[in-house]
């Protein structure tokens, strides 16, 4: 369990890590009385958003996502001595070296989900922190700090969003869901027909089809009834998903493997939904991966 003082320093840690995001951003400081932001604010974050690029030109790293690792880090490692950590930045400093996931408490960081959606200023972007004991996610934060938008939880004690209770959608039926998917960083020509073949099939059987950019903000966008369900193959890392995916399962939906089987947080792959979307989603899929040569 969790006392008081580490969630509120959990919380506290997202926020700042946030300031840091909004801060390059240019979208917290300077602003007039109407409200809009003054004309040197952009400038003073740019530097913050200059990127460099990792395993492919669509895979992005700034000195954002490193500042705020750094800060998140240490905060999770001062309180929480004895547990492990994996982060995404820390992860991709050490290429070649195999993740590894034991039973030990794990805390699994994203800190800047979205980090193609920042450098470019479109405001889906989060901080991540999620908690794995027994390979299991048990709590996670996710904050936008763009829309100040904080989703917690921890697992038996439901999910929240600003501090007020959260639920899935009761959507039952495909043809009347509002999905979600994301590309990927691949470019490669068979990944790109895998990825649209499962696009179109999904589009012409739902309401329709959404990417916002960021993992962690499409699955609390099923969390909290905003889209029906989300899919993804081939995302970054484990970071991705745990927090939101303790998120979603606290607030009535659904975690799986795309395939219907069992979620693995380290499989890069996810199927989440609102609790009865979940088969019909997957049958949609699979016929179109089989045919995508």
């Amino acid at each position: 369990s969790f006392s008081p003082l580490p969630r509120a320093r959990l919380r506290r840690l997202a926020r700042d890590a946030g300031q840091v995001i909004t801060k390059a951003l240019g979208t917290n400081q300077d602003r007039d009385p109407d409200g809009a932001a003054g004309a040197a604010a952009p400038d003073a974050g740019f530097a913050l958003r200059m990127c460099e690029t990792k395993a492919t030109s669509s895979d992005l790293v700034t000195e954002t996502d490193r500042a705020c690792e750094a800060l998140i880090s240490a905060g999770l490692r001062e309180a929480f001595p004895s547990h492990a950590f994996i982060g995404e930045e820390e992860t991709a400093g050490k290429p070649g070296t195999p993740l590894e996931l034991t039973d030990r408490p794990t805390w699994m960081v994203d800190p800047v989900d979205g980090t193609t959606n920042f450098v470019h200023g479109f405001p889906f972007v989060c901080v991540s922190i999620g908690l794995v004991c027994a390979k299991e996610p048990i709590l996670g934060v996710v904050y936008n700090p763009v829309l100040d938008e904080m989703f917690k939880a921890i697992q038996g004690r439901g999910a929240t969003l600003n501090g007020r209770p959260i639920r899935v959608s009761p959507t039952a039926d495909l043809q009347s869901a509002l999905i979600a998917t994301e590309i990927g960083i691949n470019r490669d020509e068979g990944s790109m027909r895998t990825a649209f073949s499962r696009i179109k099939a999904l589009t012409s059987q739902s309401r329709s089809v959404r990417m916002s950019g960021s993992c962690a903000c499409n699955m609390t966008s099923v969390a909290c009834g905003r889209l029906d369900a989300f899919y993804e193959y081939g995302f970054g890392g484990p970071w991705d998903v745990a927090a939101a995916a303790c998120i979603l399962k606290e607030a009535g939906g659904e975690v799986l493997d795309p395939s219907g089987g069992k979620f693995d947080v380290m499989a890069r792959r996810v199927l989440a939904s609102n609790g009865r979307l979940g088969a019909q989603v997957t049958q949609v899929l699979a016929p179109a991966a089989e045919s995508r040569d």
